[in-house]
């Protein structure tokens, strides 16, 4: 990462890229959605301003590939996860599970190994929250708002 412009004309010139880099972005992203532009300006501003997107529509308007599309375009690992009533915070967030070593079983070794879950990735996309337990809920909203997991 470049440190912060302090001249002008450095101002210029970094205003220039991030320009440069945005229309890659909406072009590459143009090759999968047609129209919706109103749409991807809001989901870039988000996404660019550090911040969350929330998208609402009825069911196969493109929600979904146009996050999968825009985590494409800029090589970010993508995660999706489906909330019902019996998803439980650590089917998000990860859990930590047994691990036995492989060889000679007089020789073999059991290690706890943290297994993360799919809040883990770069771009995620949340489906229907509201079906899931308020527990389940605030697990969501800490990794938001925190930008980190509680884990255990």
């Amino acid at each position: 990462m470049t440190s912060d412009p302090s001249t002008p004309a450095e101002v210029l010139a970094a205003a220039a890229q991030f320009r440069a880099d945005y229309d890659a972005v909406r072009t590459e992203i143009a090759k999968v959605i047609v129209g919706q532009e109103p749409i991807i300006e809001g989901v870039l501003t988000c996404l660019f301003t550090n911040g969350h997107a929330l998208l609402e529509g009825v069911p196969g308007i493109g929600k979904t590939l146009l996050v999968r599309t825009l985590a494409r375009a800029l090589n970010l690992s993508f995660s999706r996860i489906q909330f019902t009533p019996d998803l439980m915070p650590a089917d998000i967030s990860g859990t930590t599970v047994v691990v036995e070593s492989e060889g000679d079983a007089r020789e073999r070794t059991r290690v706890f190994k943290f297994q993360p879950g799919p809040v883990f990735a770069q771009i995620l996309l949340a489906d229907e929250i509201n079906r899931a337990t308020p527990k389940t809920q605030a697990a969501l909203l800490e990794a938001m708002q925190e930008r980190g997991v509680t884990v255990g």
